[in-house]
């Protein structure tokens, strides 16, 4: 009979202090550590599709914006494809787009912002076709585990109607909190998304 493991106490957490900056984005805390840096610049001059940029901030339950928050997204190509060796979707791969990207807030406004493209949608594992979003992670101090969450897009209303996923949220008053908001500014298609983490206009999170 296999005996409890009292002796065995939990770890105690520690959520995400200074060290993210130093650690992951290493050139906002002003060292140059790493040969090449991650950034928040997912495109090339020869990546395909609708070059745009997403803009926001991550709220704290205050109402107050975060400026040490770190973000990191993964989206698929204009042509829907993860560019990923388990993505076996039909898409063609874009050998210009990683379609992964980090940034860090701004120490002063907590203006988080990405220049990527906008994301083809993608056809799930179970063959329905997807909205185009993008997946979002969160890490701050307070936060203990990183959160998970999508950004959906205002200017594709059929498609998010339809989508497999923001139809599982309820009540469906709720699925705004996903939805960014296009815009232009001096020539650039801009989609504004702002992240809630509690109060209630609260973010919907995924368990992941």
């Amino acid at each position: 009979m296999p005996q409890p493991l009292n002796y065995l106490k939990e770890t105690a957490s520690q959520t995400a202090g200074p060290y993210v900056h130093i650690g992951l984005i290493p050139a906002m805390a002003g060292f140059d550590i790493f040969e090449k840096n991650f950034s928040n610049v997912l495109v090339t001059p020869n990546t395909k599709g609708e070059r745009i940029t997403l803009e926001g901030w991550v709220i704290d339950g205050s109402g107050t914006p975060l400026r040490d928050v770190l973000l990191e997204i993964w989206q698929a190509n204009a042509a829907g494809r993860y560019s990923h060796p388990a993505d076996r979707s039909a898409g063609a791969l874009d050998q210009e787009f990683r379609g992964w990207g980090r940034a860090g807030s701004d120490f002063e406004t907590g203006l988080v912002t990405f220049e990527t493209i906008k994301p083809g949608a993608i056809i799930d594992t179970a063959g329905r076709r997807c909205a185009p979003y993008v997946n979002i992670w969160i890490v701050a101090r307070g936060i203990n585990i990183g959160l998970n969450t999508r950004l959906y897009f205002s200017d594709e209303e059929a498609a998010n109607a339809a989508d497999p996923v923001l139809n599982l949220v309820e009540p469906p008053a709720r699925r705004k909190t996903l939805i960014a908001t296009r815009g232009e500014r001096a020539g650039k298609i801009v989609y504004s998304f702002t992240i809630n983490l509690q109060g209630p206009d609260e973010t919907v999170f995924f368990d992941v």
